[in-house]
């Protein structure tokens, strides 16, 4: 069984968390829908290859438990595999992606540059729907393979906010935007 992608998965997701939040050494719950653990792992058989997940990925995260919820499964991973993550390199582009656009005023113009800065095969979307405005993702998945949905907002003094949703390439188009 490939577990490569939910590794992934998990790691970024809990990096990204460690970046906003900075580190703490404790277990870190994820949420994840029925559907995006079937794309993860390609299968529909969760519950028996999450039990084999644990057992493969012990040596360096740990315990990994997890337990059904409405719609899915919630994973927690042991403080012991936040350690690990947190020790991880290369994520350059997600620290700045994030330390950019947190600031106050911060312009989507910014925030495109900082694609730009990682690689010449950015591609950006004008998309305007209900949700977002912007569709931002690297063509050939490198720093990451992610899909960023970011949407802008003018603030009451005037400048410009952007927000943004990550999601991989199977649950952004599942969600139909």
């Amino acid at each position: 069984m490939n577990f490569e992608k939910l590794v992934r998965n998990i790691t970024d997701n809990i990096r990204e968390a460690q970046i906003k939040l900075g580190f703490d050494s404790r277990p870190i719950s994820l949420n994840y829908t029925e559907n995006s653990l079937k794309n993860l792992l390609r299968t529909d058989d969760i519950k028996s290859v999450l039990e084999k997940f644990s057992e493969a990925v012990r040596d360096k995260f740990g315990d990994v438990t997890f337990r059904e919820i409405k719609d899915g499964y919630c994973l927690t991973v042991s403080a012991t595999g936040t350690e690990y993550i947190n020790g991880l390199e290369g994520y350059g582009f997600l620290t700045e992606f994030i330390e950019t656009i947190r600031r106050h005023g911060v312009t989507v113009d910014e925030v495109f540059s900082v694609f730009r800065k990682y690689s010449d095969n950015v591609v950006i979307e004008e998309k305007n729907n209900d949700e977002f405005n912007y569709l931002v993702y690297f063509a050939d998945g490198k720093p990451d393979g992610y899909m960023y949905c970011l949407a802008t907002e003018q603030e009451i003094d005037g400048h410009e906010h952007v927000t943004y949703h990550r999601f991989t390439t199977e649950d952004y188009e599942e969600l139909g935007f």
